[in-house]
């Protein structure tokens, strides 16, 4: 029905450990998949294509759980497809992470009494690469333990030969076409890294500082501004105020004197001023603020700078030479001293951009940088999408990338460091500007000099999705896997680096978008939806939970908790959790072939099928079609919980147990169903595999014999269907768990044997006596039988014979006990809930837990008094 046509390699064998030891198994099983190339791609197939590649994680990193996330999702799909018949590409590579590893190589260099410039450039670079060798690339290994199915021969680096020849081929294209420019603009700066930083490389955090109100001018003509950068003061050029504010109307194109500097400055009127705000006057500062350089531009306002790369104050005066805190607080004190200051509050929590490698306070800065012009480019992205040419899944997180598209200012990829791709553009004597493309030789002679400064990171990650397969050369590989299939990533960077891909991709490649569907997934929290953070104490090595529970157990949480576009809590409980579920698989499957399960000839034809083998292949097509449709809606949880119920559930829950009395009856019906459980086993390893790869490979291979489930077919729905079968078997089941309810609530112990009498004669639930019967632990009445319960259930009549088997007088004052405590509790909360005064006042929450007390006591005490009622008379 849904057949492997993958031939045994080997003989089937019924022999498993008793215990499954994830330590022992894993590692051997993932160098075999790799020397046997399962991974590998070749362009040459004439299979269709299917293409993923990583988010490059920095050679500077280790294996955390959103990598462990991330790689899990893309694995999944990936092994699906390559089981599909796909010729399916994982492309695999590290980012070279610009400031990370220049950080940490300079760390390195510290230990020795030494800097990056007692080394000088070339032999700083030849130290990175040094380290490179030796020491990057941890996260190499830390993805073959969790089991990523990349095609580790393709494996690429950012500064590799070849990503650096199209990071100089775009540079030069872009710079012809006028897209990339050299201009003076406000940077992130970082007074530690002495670099601008992009914007996803600022970390926001409220911290505790200072709001100072200060008056500008004299008398009438008086300005009050307030700031929490109080020394940037020194380079105001202008005070802004709304042009509709008639406070300020009178002042507008008058000069006002600048405190402590002896300067006057200008009163302007712009509309980016909210009047609502504060005094509705703003001081400006075009070389240390963003906004205010923008009102400069509008207003032709000059940009002084006060500070150099380490924020130390550079202005003439008593403040030159300090840093920027050491400013603040003494150009404050002068204030205050002069009787300018107006007000003081401290502390001012308010948010402020530090550096994410360094931690330092973030100071923007006018820096001249290189720049892309991203209009045409963010246009053509922003029309990808609403042409529909690529889909943003989940559909929701589209009007996020269009907000960001439509609004993008442009890009400043110049980084003052030394590792990275240099900016190929050369410097003359006489003021010449050269652009070197790869194939051209850089000018020559006396007063030429390189740019000293790299590209930001994420140009070079930009243009990944074609630049591994080998852009700008036209090769077999960009010709088969150009555009990928699908992105898998983090919505956090969906402006960082997912935009800037669709910009480059659209632009390098003709018009074609890097991929078809950007699925975005969500960012891993605590099992109580907390940010992992060092500070928080909560953040867990995703190799701890692998080495104490499998990696396969870690993979299952992961994709179970993995709704497209919302964060993921995890917890250790969990992943023991789907490590119980990693041995029942174990466990069941071996039971299986100690009674003879076979993957053996074809299937029985229906007819000669219980109607218990006819409900679970049903069942089994439908989870296949279940299952497909899941994947190709990225919805990885509910692929996961799909498998999980049917598994544990119906499979080794129901239909091993409900077989067992077939199994040891032997005959014809119970080879059927050995082959039914084979066949089931069989397929239900193929759907679980992409998740769960290693368990799944060492039973699967066992069970059938096959070389590898990771080359098996996938499997697909026959169709097949039996709803009478389902109805039937339902039944059954609504039977024997009403059943054992009764007799949990009656206080048996679940091994203890009742004699019973089944009234099933006639009924569709007849043939399934036996095994009702062993599930129950219900005995034959015998001679001396006495109904002391009798249980309608399912359309047919269930009396069992207690006597003997419970203290009646016992149970019946526990009973008792548990009714009267329902009964106090609901009147209490009947009482709340009646007294108008109370719920004119309680907060709805609150309301609402009383009503759910008042109705769980009522569900107890109907259940209670169904209980009483059933015990036999003393």
């Amino acid at each position: 029905m849904t057949e492997n046509t993958q031939q045994p390699q080997q003989a089937p064998t019924t022999e498993l450990p008793t215990q499954y030891t994830p330590a022992e198994v894993e590692g051997k099983l993932y160098e075999r998949w790799v020397e046997r190339g399962y991974f590998e791609a070749d362009a040459k197939s004439d299979k269709p294509p299917y293409t993923v590649v990583i988010p490059p994680p920095n050679v500077t990193g280790s294996l955390h759980l959103g990598h462990a996330f991330e790689h899990t999702l893309i694995d999944a799909l990936t092994r699906r497809k390559r089981m599909q018949g796909y010729e399916t590409l994982w492309q695999p590579g590290m980012d070279h992470a610009g400031i990370a590893t220049q950080n940490v190589v300079e760390r390195e260099l510290a230990k020795e009494g030494k800097s990056r410039h007692d080394l000088g450039r070339e032999a700083f670079v030849e130290r990175v690469w040094q380290w490179k060798a030796e020491s990057g690339g941890q996260i190499s290994g830390q993805m073959r333990r969790l089991g990523d199915g990349v095609a580790w021969s393709r494996e690429r680096f950012t500064m590799d030969e070849g990503l650096s020849q199209a990071v100089q081929t775009i540079f030069k294209r872009l710079y012809d076409d006028e897209l990339i420019y050299r201009a003076e603009r406000i940077i992130n700066w970082c007074p530690r890294c002495l670099t601008a930083i992009s914007d996803i490389e600022v970390e926001y955090q409220d911290d505790d500082g200072e709001l100072v109100s200060i008056r500008y001018g004299e008398g009438d003509t008086s300005i009050v501004v307030a700031t929490t950068r109080a020394e940037t003061m020194l380079g105001d050029t202008a005070v802004a105020v709304h042009p509709d504010d008639e406070r300020y109307r009178h002042l507008v194109g008058t000069e006002i004197e600048l405190p402590l500097t002896g300067r006057r400055i200008p009163v302007v009127a712009d509309e980016h001023v909210d009047p609502e705000f504060g005094t509705g006057a703003v001081k400006v500062t075009p070389a240390h603020d963003p906004n205010d350089f923008e009102i400069g531009q509008r207003h032709g306002l000059p940009a002084i700078a006060v500070m150099d790369e380490h924020a130390v104050i550079t202005a003439h005066g008593p403040f030159q030479g300090l840093d920027r805190l050491e400013a603040r607080s003494a150009i404050v004190g002068a204030l205050r001293a002069e009787g300018r200051i107006v007000a003081e509050k401290r502390p001012y929590v308010h948010s402020v951009g530090h550096c994410s490698r360094c931690k330092t306070t973030i100071e923007p800065r006018l820096s001249m940088q290189w720049w892309v012009k991203v209009g045409p480019l963010a246009k053509a992205a922003g029309d990808a999408v609403r042409e529909g040419k690529v889909k943003i899944h989940p559909q929701e997180m589209e009007k996020r990338y269009f907000d960001w598209v439509d609004n993008l200012h442009d890009w400043c990829i110049s980084r003052q460091l030394w590792w990275g791709h240099r900016i190929p553009v050369w410097y003359g004597p006489n003021g010449e500007v050269v652009c070197v493309g790869p194939d051209e030789e850089p000018p020559a002679g006396e007063g030429w000099h390189q740019d000293p400064d790299v590209l930001d990171t994420w140009f070079s990650s930009g243009l990944w999705p074609f630049s591994t397969l080998g852009w700008p050369e036209q090769t077999e590989s960009l010709a088969k896997f150009y555009p990928n299939s699908v992105l898998v990533t983090g919505y956090d960077i969906l402006f960082f680096w997912v935009a800037r891909m669709m910009m480059f991709g659209l632009y390098a490649m003709d018009g074609t978008p890097p991929f078809h569907t950007i699925a975005l997934h969500g960012m891993v929290r605590d099992q109580n939806g907390k940010k992992m953070s060092k500070s928080f104490g909560n953040v867990v090595n995703p190799l701890d939970w692998m080495d104490k529970y499998g990696s396969d157990a870690l993979r299952f949480t992961l994709a179970r908790g993995a709704n497209p576009g919302v964060d993921v809590p995890i917890g250790e409980d969990w992943v023991q959790g789907s490590r119980n579920f990693a041995n029942k698989i174990w466990n069941a499957t071996r039971f299986a072939l100690m009674n003879g399960a076979t993957v053996q000839g074809p299937l029985p034809d229906a007819s000669k099928m219980s109607s218990t083998d006819r409900w679970i292949l049903s069942r089994l097509n439908s989870v296949v079609a279940e299952v497909d449709a899941y994947y190709e809606d990225y919805q990885f949880a509910k692929v996961s919980d799909a498998l999980f119920h049917f598994a544990w559930d119906e499979v080794f829950d129901w239909y091993v147990e409900l077989s067992k009395t077939t199994f040891q009856a032997g005959g014809e019906a119970a080879e059927v169903s050995k082959r039914v459980l084979g066949e089931v086993l069989d397929v239900t390893l193929r759907l679980l595999h992409p998740v769960v790869p290693f368990v799944t490979e060492t039973l699967w291979t066992t069970l059938t014999g096959g070389e590898s489930v990771v080359i098996a077919d996938w499997p697909a729905d026959s169709g097949f269907r039996d709803e009478a079968a389902e109805r039937e078997i339902a039944t059954v089941q609504s039977l024997i768990t009403e059943v054992r309810r009764f007799r949990a609530d009656q206080g048996l112990q679940p091994g203890q044997r009742v004699p019973a009498r089944l009234a099933l004669e006639g009924t569709a639930l007849a043939p399934h006596e036996p095994a009702i019967r062993q599930l129950l632990r219900l005995q034959p009445e015998g001679d001396a039988f006495t109904a002391t319960a009798t249980l309608p259930v399912a359309g047919v009549e269930v009396a069992l014979d207690l006597s003997g088997a419970i203290d009646v007088a016992a149970e019946r004052k526990r009973l008792a006990k548990d009714l009267a405590a329902a009964e106090k509790e609901k009147a209490q909360a009947t009482a709340k809930l009646g007294n108008e005064a109370f719920l004119a006042k309680a907060p709805d929450q609150v309301v609402e837990k009383i009503r759910t007390r008042l109705a769980k006591a009522e569900e107890d005490i109907a259940r209670i008094q169904a209980q009483l009622e059933r015990l036999p008379q003393a």
